[in-house]
């Protein structure tokens, strides 16, 4: 037996989420199928480095699994892109050692979100994109994300559901860049809790439209409330766009 780690990239629009589920087109279901069909009928299961929610896309989802047959390492991507749909796609794959964990040993995830801050709906991005046509403050947002930096309490930005007892986290970067016509949210740190990054947009964007302060953040943060924070922007404009493992040389991410 030989441990194989990938890294996955997938379009999230027509996915009930990663999580194999009953009844349900699924990002791990359908690796998973691909991976018994290699395997000559016998069942392969993955495990990936983190859930990600319906319509949630990935850029560098990393996964493991475990396989008997001796393919070289250079030819797994291919192998097993030959049996996926076109909305999945295996970007690299190698052996690994037995003690490598895709979940257990991610130490830090990157997240981006998309708002398109457009008065006329881009169809072309509409899956990609959380079309927002309302005035906005830029400069606000930016300042009021900078108080999600550091480690706090994030109970005020995790939805219900969850069977999280421990709420602190550490974000390492929080900022806002413009790029062309959209905004682009980037959340970087040690691990997010449920809905946590879209919650946090949706309460910038509030900050943004006016409804709120950039100096209400902390308030928001200390309350440790659900019903403090904002709406959940939709799962739609999400991307998990990196992670991070340790190695020898330091943090490194690796898709690189």
């Amino acid at each position: 037996m030989q441990r194989v780690k990938a890294v996955v990239s997938y379009e999230g629009t027509f996915f009930s989420g990663w999580q194999k589920q009953p009844q349900a087109r699924t990002v791990q279901e359908e690796i998973e199928t691909a991976l018994t069909k290699i395997h000559k009928g016998q069942e392969t299961r993955v495990t990936a480095s983190g859930r990600t929610d319906a319509f949630v896309h990935a850029i560098a989802q990393v996964i493991h699994f475990d396989t008997s047959l001796s393919i070289p390492a250079e030819k797994w991507s291919k192998a097993i892109n030959s049996h996926l749909p076109e909305d999945i796609l295996i970007k690299d794959a190698s052996y690994t050692n037995f003690d490598f964990h895709a979940r257990f040993d991610a130490v830090e995830k990157e997240y981006r979100y998309r708002v398109l801050p457009k008065r006329e709906k881009d169809i072309f991005r509409r899956n990609h994109t959380f079309f927002y046509p309302y005035p906005i403050e830029v400069d606000e947002i930016k300042k009021a994300a900078a108080y999600l930096k550091g480690t706090h309490d994030f109970s005020s930005f995790c939805a219900s559901g969850t069977d999280v007892v421990n709420m602190v986290r550490t974000v390492h970067r929080a900022e806002v860049l413009e790029n062309g016509d959209e905004l682009q949210f980037i959340f970087r740190g040690n691990g997010f809790l449920y809905n946590m990054v879209r919650i946090m947009v949706g309460t910038l964007l509030e900050v943004g439209k006016g409804l709120r302060k950039a100096e209400d953040i902390p308030e928001v943060i200390e309350a440790k409330k659900r019903s403090a924070a904002g709406k959940t922007a939709p799962g739609h404009g999400l991307y998990l766009w990196e992670v991070y493992y340790e190695d020898y040389q330091g943090l490194r991410n690796v898709s690189n």
